[in-house]
């Protein structure tokens, strides 16, 4: 028994991806430790928060580096902090931004909901482009005395309609716009963490809870100095914007814990963990008649790893996709995985622990009948 068979919660084995509905990802052990030892003691919070920045900050080849409580809530600081900078008087009057700067530039054809947060904190968001594509003279056009800054949603599945970042960058700096990069989900490649700087970004952000594997509820902040001090600035402890997207140290401590530790990972070991577990998923139930699989790439999120595409022939197998995806999820152990196209199912090794690739192979056999 652990605390979620005591409060009748179903534990999921998670095929599918970092998402935040199934809690992100799973916390190393280093991680909780170092954030079981934060919890027993008081610190300054603005002074933990300087000196974990600057340790990430130089892990990053970054200027600054701040800790926020999840990616969305870096949209909404990284947006005040351009509307404000570090005048006082603007924070104060947030999210009510008439008479400021406070039009942020973004692509139609990429939106998210994820943009809300951005007008949580008074950004008044214009759409440039179409769903077929952004030319360098719709930036252009739509940067006036009143833009506080442009912003990327970066998938780099997504990137082929909109302007190429570099442009966007160079369109930004010639009119002084700073430039935000949310890159929530773009953990791996390692090198996100200091590749969008080094094309000249000004803010970039990530989730600390997916493929870093810190706190869910935890996000990071990279970037440009001056531009990081006024989302500090903007953020808790201080009755500002912020003070609802309060972080706490463990969670300072523990997504500081999480960056050095993916850090020095064994990327190609880690991402041929994930080849194996493809591997064993698509030959395993390739075997399997009326069942067709193949390696897709990338993932979801557009990050360059793969995942198992297992395809089934719904009319020979008596059961639906979706009545597969039911029985998973409602089954014991509960899987979710996500669905592919109209009649396949994607199986994400990201998320799987020893083993777990293995009782979903054999649980999918079952519920067809091949088991």
């Amino acid at each position: 028994m652990d605390i979620y068979d005591e409060l009748g919660v179903r534990k999921v084995i998670n095929g599918l991806a970092t998402v935040t509905t199934l809690g992100g990802s799973i916390m190393p052990p280093e991680v909780v430790a170092a954030m079981a030892e934060a919890a027993k003691h008081f610190v300054d919070i603005d002074d933990l928060q300087r000196k974990v920045g600057e340790r990430i900050a130089e892990w990053t080849q970054n200027e600054a580096a701040y800790i926020c409580c999840g990616a969305a809530a870096g949209l909404a600081l990284t947006t005040a902090a351009c509307i404000t900078g570090k005048d006082s008087e603007k924070m104060s009057r947030l999210p009510y931004t008439d008479g400021m700067k406070n039009e942020v530039i973004l692509h139609k054809y990429g939106r998210t909901g994820f943009d809300f947060a951005m007008k949580q904190a008074g950004g008044k968001l214009v759409e440039i482009g179409t769903e077929s594509g952004t030319s360098p003279e719709d930036m252009e056009n739509a940067i006036n005395e009143k833009t506080a800054a442009i912003c990327y949603f970066y998938k780099s599945n997504t990137m082929e309609r909109q302007l190429p970042l570099e442009k966007g960058i160079e369109i930004a700096k010639k009119h002084g716009v700073p430039m935000i990069v949310d890159a929530a989900a773009q953990i791996p490649p390692v090198d996100s963490l200091w590749r969008f700087n080094h094309m000249g970004a000004d803010l970039v952000i990530f989730s600390g809870g997916k493929g870093l594997r810190g706190p869910q509820s935890s996000g990071l902040i990279l970037g440009k100095k001056d531009l990081v001090e006024a989302c500090m600035l903007n953020a808790c402890p201080r009755a500002l914007i912020g003070r609802p997207m309060k972080v706490g140290k463990e969670e300072i401590i523990g997504l500081m814990t999480a960056v050095r530790l993916y850090i020095d990972l064994d990327h190609e070991k880690l991402m041929q963990s994930y080849e194996d577990q493809v591997k064993y998923a698509t030959e395993t139930l390739a075997k399997i008649p009326h069942v067709s699989t193949r390696r897709d790439f990338p993932s979801e999120a557009g990050q360059p790893m793969p995942r198992a595409e297992i395809i089934f022939d719904e009319d020979a197998l008596g059961i639906t996709r979706n009545e597969i995806l039911t029985q998973l999820r409602e089954g014991e152990p509960a899987i979710s995985l996500a669905g592919a196209g109209a009649k396949s199912v994607y199986i994400n090794p990201q998320t799987l622990e020893d083993g777990q690739n293995e009782i979903i192979v054999e649980r999918i056999k079952q519920i067809i009948g091949a088991g």
